[in-house]
């Protein structure tokens, strides 16, 4: 009884510390969190062991083999990636919606600092999680009311930090299964590194951290375990994406010296919103074009396979591009650390490890200048 009495002690130590943040009233933040608690129980309640699922006659031939490829993935992290050996990953639940959470991030007109919220274990971080898309939505107003930029946007899958292992860890999910094998797993990877090194209050040093194992990880994959389609399909849709954020990029670092002249004198409010709306006009025509290149060749990519970004494009705000920082800020950080540990997973979780006993400040002091390091033996990641 050890465990389920810990959980309970945890319960109430999070209600309490819910209840006394300042971003909302208390019976908001008492809701809130037994909201969260309530749709990761049904959840987990959803989920059986991959094997059983493997061995049932009524799931359709492609399900079950991405449920064999899942459960050679899994392994693959451990023996391969120094990723955690634990019950996360080794089932699966069948949600009837589109994705497992819903995201909320917001942020003031003219600035690029995501609005944060707080809780005891996991610290303040820069975006609210929802079971249900229509009380993120009731969320998004709320702040939109208050004069923010919102965004809501699906999530295919989170991690609970390795906490609820020992219920039967997090698991895999419908919202992601059908994924193509790089990206998913790319994803499996991700949420798996969350597990290893976590820093309270630390989103940006987190999701760059994870992103960075990803991307290390599902290329060691692809090269040593993945056909020859998967890795000509990862290798088209990366090259996307790699344009895709090399844009975004771009345009957050014009968005970022326009908001810094917002205490210039001869600058108001109007002068700030032209700018950015012409940062924004530039912004939608540098995709159009970089979309019409994708849909151009004849093995080009299909109009669903780019949909994800024209919806992405389509919302673009602050908030957008605020909350993708977060992703890829720090990770050529990462990756660099990782060589300069000799690419040695132990030795760089340790070091990451490291990182997060220094203050948040000194930490990305630390992994920025890593980041300006020069590269050395431009290897395949991981190879």
């Amino acid at each position: 009884m050890r465990q389920p009495l810990s959980f309970l002690r945890a319960l109430a130590a999070m209600t309490m510390g819910i209840a006394l943040c300042g971003c909302a009233s208390t019976a908001d933040s008492i809701g809130y969190y037994w909201q969260s608690v309530r749709g990761h129980m049904q959840l987990m309640q959803a989920a059986e062991p991959i094997d059983r699922w493997i061995a049932r006659d009524d799931i359709a031939p492609p399900l079950r083999e991405r449920l064999r490829l899942a459960q050679r993935a899994r392994a693959f992290a451990v023996a391969e990636l120094g990723l955690p050996d634990n019950a996360s990953y080794r089932r699966y639940a069948h949600l009837n919606r589109p994705a497992a959470v819903w995201n909320v991030v917001a942020t003031p007109p003219f600035s690029l600092t995501l609005h944060t919220w707080c809780f005891p274990v996991t610290g303040c971080i820069g975006y609210r999680g929802y079971f249900a898309e229509a009380d993120a939505q009731a969320e998004a107003a709320r702040l939109a009311a208050q004069g923010l930029e919102v965004e809501v946007y699906g999530v295919p899958a989170y991690s609970t930090l390795g906490y609820m292992n020992w219920l039967g860890g997090d698991p895999l999910l419908s919202t992601f299964i059908a994924w193509p094998e790089g990206e998913f797993v790319r994803l499996l990877f991700h949420e798996l590194a969350h597990q290893v090194v976590y820093a309270q209050g630390d989103t940006l040093f987190n999701e760059s951290f994870a992103t960075a194992v990803e991307r290390i990880g599902s290329a060691r994959w692809l090269a040593r375990e993945a056909t020859p389609q998967a890795r000509e399909a990862f290798a088209t849709s990366e090259a996307r994406r790699a344009a895709f954020r090399a844009l975004t990029r771009a345009t957050r670092a014009q968005l970022a010296e326009i908001y810094e002249r917002k205490e210039a004198p001869a600058l108001d409010e109007r002068a700030l919103a032209a700018m950015k709306t012409e940062a924004m006009q530039a912004f939608r025509a540098g995709y159009a074009q970089l979309r019409a290149g994708w849909l151009a060749t004849p093995s080009g990519a299909t109009t669903a396979q780019v949909a994800g970004y024209d919806r992405w494009v389509a919302r673009a705000n602050n908030a957008s591009f605020a909350a993708q920082a977060a992703y890829d800020e720090l990770v050529p950080a990462f990756e660099a650390l990782y060589e300069r540990e000799g690419r040695d997973w132990a030795r760089f979780y340790d070091a990451v490890r490291e990182l997060t006993r220094q203050p948040q400040p000194q930490r990305h002091e630390m992994l920025r200048g890593l980041r300006a390091l020069p590269a050395k033996n431009k290897e395949t990641p991981g190879a």
